[in-house]
């Protein structure tokens, strides 16, 4: 009998409380209407904006806009006419810049990146569909043409849309989730669309190995104390029917050790039997490419003969206080080797030329000494293993990035510097001293030390550093200092995400660039390079 009652109870109230809620609801939206009809006078246009009470957000679509608009001035660039359009690798490298003995470079660029996020309510935030394209230009480059990083010529016209990232996240559970398509490949523990750039610019591998795109699934579980991720990309698939493509398989985990302390470790490993098919327009892929010389990473000798590469990334890395909210102090660093091995076959099958055998080491520490993030003096150390000997004993003894397989792939963003190491205020010109790790295979041991201060807290920022990096094995006919380098920004905010910004940098060239093997040919070492630049930036969302 009591459950007869209950039954009834529930029959008789269920639809009250429905009609309640429901008038609850007609309650509220006339509510809204009377408020906008009250003001209705004062309307400018009749859209969503000019209403007094807006109507309620589309939670399921979210478009996020990042527009950068710069005018630079330097006395560097490109000498190739077919490369006015992006600029890629190392300054005095196989892109043809080299610095101006008199007069100066100067041009305005701007980037339109648009992210759209679809999260449909029908599958309660389980599925998510992400999708990411850029547009790049210079002023008064091009029209009504098809290509890349241009479009910015006289009635515009040009179809320049890249695709960036087109992919799927599924979250199976609480704390997983599989991501399958055009992705984010970066080399950090941290969910990468999820996490600030800058947070993941300083910490794990720094995106010094991998900060780009690919083509695969990933799956990742962050739990409250740990963080794991595996994950397969397909690099470069040529034909199909063959086995001659280049796959990047990634193990990842991160532990939470303390209130400050975290430490993680990884494997990342390469498989390429592409034999250098496939890559960046007609500079190719791989270890041999011309590709190498671009990006100022290592270019093996190899000869002819078809290759089979194998490499592996085994590392560890660690960090204190890396969000600068526990105390003052804050450090980070990682140590990674690199092993493998390239097989070449000469007619009788696969034998081994080269072991591959290099390390990099890099340590971060600093002092927030204000009330703001920007109010902290930074050092930052990064070391690279040289290689001494070519390949003439077998072996590979320097350091090998994602910059061997695309461009760019590896950054070196995050240390601060503009001119030694590449700044990632940039559009279509991505150039500087050592834009990968390896430095050529020369190794390289250098650092930077950075120190800002907030004029108006939160507001008003500024930035003085410097920086210096010497190479670890001698090119021939120079020496082993790579220069010098100041550097200094102002940033004013004009709004939420809306800034105003301003930066300049000066390098002095040290006696590596006597060289010519490392200084475009010349008989001479170059001019010392400049930039400066102010930029425009916001965040719409």
């Amino acid at each position: 009998m009591k459950k007869q009652h209950l039954f009834f109870i529930l029959g008789v109230m269920v639809p009250f409380l429905a009609f309640s809620q429901e008038g609850r609801k007609e309650q509220t939206d006339s509510l809204f209407t009377a408020q906008n009809e009250k003001f209705k006078s004062t309307f400018i246009n009749d859209t969503p904006f000019d209403q007094v009470i807006p109507a309620r957000a589309n939670n399921q679509l979210q478009v996020f806009v990042f527009s950068y608009t710069q005018a630079v001035v330097q006395n560097f660039a490109a000498e190739n006419e077919f490369l006015k359009g992006q600029i890629v690798g190392r300054l005095f490298g196989g892109n043809t810049t080299q610095t101006f003995d008199s007069g100066s470079a100067s041009y305005y660029e701007q980037r339109f990146l648009p992210f759209f996020v679809y999260s449909p309510a029908i599958f309660d935030g389980k599925v998510t569909l992400r999708a990411a394209f850029k547009v790049d230009f210079t002023w008064g480059d091009s029209a009504y043409g098809v290509g890349s990083h241009s479009g910015g010529g006289l009635s515009g016209g040009q179809v320049n849309l890249e695709t960036q990232n087109v992919e799927i996240e599924y979250r199976p559970a609480p704390t997983w989730a599989v991501n399958v398509g055009l992705q984010r490949l970066y080399d950090t523990p941290y969910d990468t669309y999820r996490t600030t750039l800058d947070k993941m610019a300083n910490t794990g591998y720094r995106l010094n190995y991998w900060g780009t795109s690919g083509a695969g699934i990933s799956v990742r579980k962050d739990a409250d104390f740990y963080k794991l991720k595996g994950g397969f990309y397909k690099l470069y698939e040529n034909r199909v029917e063959l086995v001659d493509d280049v796959s990047l398989f990634e193990l990842t985990s991160l532990f939470d050790v303390s209130k400050n302390w975290k430490v993680g470790g990884s494997a990342y490993y390469l498989k390429d039997r592409s034999n250098g098919n496939g890559g960046v327009s007609i500079l190719g892929q791989g270890p041999r490419s011309l590709l190498t010389d671009y990006n100022g990473a290592y270019k093996f000798p190899l000869g002819a003969d078809p290759y089979k590469a194998d490499v592996i990334w085994l590392g560890g890395f660690f960090s204190r206080n890396e969000d600068m909210m526990n105390d003052r102090y804050f450090l980070s660093g990682y140590v990674n080797a690199n092993l493998g091995s390239i097989r070449q076959d000469a007619g009788s099958g696969y034998d081994k030329t080269v072991d591959i055998q290099g390390v990099a080491a890099n340590l971060r520490a600093g002092y927030r000494y204000g009330q703001t993030a920007n109010d902290a003096v930074t050092l930052d150390v990064i070391f690279s293993s040289p290689n001494e000997k070519g390949i003439e004993d077998g072996k590979y003894t320097g350091v090998i990035t994602g910059n061997t397989w695309g461009s760019p792939v590896g950054l070196m963003i995050g240390q601060g510097s503009y001119l030694i190491f590449p700044h990632a205020n940039v559009v279509n010109r991505y150039v500087s001293a050592v834009p990968d790790l390896s430095n050529m295979g020369y190794g390289i041991t250098g650092g930077t030390f950075n120190v800002g201060y907030d004029i108006i807290p939160n507001k008003f920022h500024s930035k003085i550093g410097t920086a210096a990096a010497m190479a670890n094995n001698q090119p021939s006919g120079g020496g082993s200092f790579i220069g010098w380098e100041v550097n200094g920004k102002l940033v004013y905010d004009l709004g939420a995400f809306l800034s105003l910004e301003a930066h300049g940098a000066y390098m002095g060239l040290g006696d590596f660039y006597n060289s010519k093997a490392v200084n475009g040919n010349r008989d001479t070492k170059p001019t010392n390079p400049w930039t400066t630049f102010m930029g425009l930036r916001w965040l719409i969302f």
